[in-house]
């Protein structure tokens, strides 16, 4: 996401420092540094967290961080499903590969992509996929090839065709994106004005909650929507979509923060992480109702020995 795109997303105090997260050290954290941050997924598997950054892919495993495998890409709204991950962003200085990437997929964790079109003609900051059908959902800012106007656009077949969502209802510029994990026709978007729902692929949406949501994540049983949002102070909740009451999530001390993104364990239903704007990352394995740091403050925390390990 480019600065000025980001900083709008976030809240006025965060201004200059929106998802810069840096777990740069010594030891385990060598080589391992993570710039504007723009996504947050697990392996289907559940056993590594990668965080998408501006020199690839970082890898939080047992415990400690580590680049993957692969090519150390600008890779921008990286998203994941059971079989493979969906990203868009810029090549790596020197690789010969054509900027922006427009939509690239991988089917092996990051160590290869292919390209799936736009390459040349589109960078994708907001990109969102379901879980267990591979559906696509983008926020475009401008037209391209395959893409008229802006707005929000999705394909079902890997880019080779792309239908526009006419977002009757929704009210200000797209700043999260999430597609329910096995119906890809229900979509969540947040932006300044709040958070809104579509049943219909984008058609129509409903306003789900007032204020600005600056990060949104379906669980993947279907049934519960998870958002973020800063009204003074970082709120994190969640709800029954289909119209339930909302109940805050508690969130760890974030000072002057907020919740930039949130993604849940496929294997261990009641893990979640969220990556904040400035500098911190949290793993809860109770559903919410605590969090362990694993980044704090542009430091990463070594979970076996309990320290924090130092930035250079």
């Amino acid at each position: 996401m480019s600065n000025k795109r980001m900083m709008a997303r976030a809240p006025a105090m965060l201004r200059g420092l929106a998802a810069i997260l840096f777990l740069s050290g010594g030891g385990a954290w060598a080589g391992v540094g993570l710039t504007h941050v723009h996504g947050l997924a697990w392996s289907a598997d559940g056993a590594r967290l990668y965080i998408p950054s501006h020199h690839g892919l970082a890898v939080y495993q047992g415990g400690r961080w580590s680049k993957a495998p692969g090519p150390e890409h600008d890779y921008m709204g990286f998203s994941a499903t059971r079989e493979r991950f969906y990203s868009s962003g810029h090549p790596a200085q020197g690789s010969g590969l054509v900027n922006p990437f427009g939509l690239i997929r991988s089917d092996d964790g990051g160590k290869t992509w292919k390209k799936l079109g736009l390459e040349g003609e589109s960078d994708f900051h907001l990109l969102a996929t379901s879980f267990a059908t591979n559906a696509v959902y983008v926020f475009n800012h401008g037209a391209n090839s395959r893409m008229k106007s802006a707005g929000i656009h999705y394909t079902v077949n890997d880019g080779l065709m792309w239908k526009k969502a006419a977002g009757r209802g929704l009210a200000g510029e797209p700043v999260s994106l999430a597609v329910h994990p096995e119906d890809p026709k229900v979509v969540a978007v947040g932006t300044r004005d709040g958070l809104f729902l579509s049943v219909d692929s984008g058609e129509s949406f409903r306003r789900a909650a007032p204020g600005q949501t600056l990060a949104v994540s379906f669980d993947l049983d279907g049934t519960q929507l998870w958002y973020a949002g800063h009204d003074g102070s970082p709120t994190l909740r969640r709800m029954d979509w289909k119209g339930a009451r909302a109940s805050a999530v508690d969130l760890p001390p974030l000072a002057d923060d907020a919740v930039a993104y949130i993604a849940q364990n496929p294997a261990r239903r009641d893990e979640y992480a969220i990556a904040t704007f400035k500098r911190s990352a949290f793993v809860s394995r109770d559903g919410g109702k605590s969090w362990e740091p694993i980044a704090r403050q542009g430091q990463g925390v070594d979970r076996r020995e309990g320290l924090q390990a130092s930035s250079p």
